[in-house]
């Protein structure tokens, strides 16, 4: 039911300022890769990005089309929760729109940020919430991001609070007018 998603973007376009998907890896709740595949971006690379990405010429020189990997990632996330950090870039450099029903996104939780001891009303870094709460070290070094990883990361975080968090949906929800009312 519950998947962990990140992706890896590099820049295309005048001084690599737009966005592309690079590389996409889908975690199960067990932290099991069930995706990850380099990908091609539909235009010409202008930054790779590489010391935040992770991602090189090389890399690229295996990677699948675009339309080929939205296909697989829509296929095995249809009708799944979806768990990441900052989810909203993931989902846009894939092209997809998700019901906020079905996202668990760790950069939105101040339960998490509370129980870090950090301010609630401002975003935190995956990196700090992983160093803090589950007392690792990722994103370290020059050499750029693993998209496993830090999908594997929030879905460590949310797995924390997954009670608290899927308890405060449920009220949510049944706060929610389910039909007309009348007056």
């Amino acid at each position: 039911r519950y998947f962990g998603l990140d992706c890896e973007m590099v820049g295309t376009g005048p001084a690599g300022v737009c966005s592309e998907l690079a590389r996409c890896s889908i975690v199960t709740y067990y932290g099991d890769v069930v995706y990850d595949r380099y990908v091609q971006p539909r235009n010409p690379i202008t930054d790779y990005r590489t010391r935040w990405s992770g991602i090189t010429a090389k890399d690229l020189s295996k990677a699948i089309p675009f339309h080929r990997a939205k296909k697989e990632i829509v296929q095995i996330l249809k009708d799944k929760v979806v768990v990441g950090h900052a989810l909203h870039n993931d989902f846009k450099v894939i092209g997809v729109t998700v019901p906020e029903s079905l996202q668990r996104d760790t950069s939105r939780s101040k339960l998490l940020r509370s129980m870090a001891g950090l301010p609630t009303h401002r975003i935190t870094s995956l990196k700090i919430l992983a160093k803090t709460l589950l007392k690792e070290d990722i994103q370290m070094g020059t050499n750029g991001h693993s998209s496993v990883e830090d999908a594997w990361s929030a879905m460590q975080l949310f797995r924390l609070i997954q009670i608290d968090w899927e308890k405060e949906l449920d009220e949510q929800a049944q706060e929610k007018p389910q039909s007309i009312k009348t007056r």
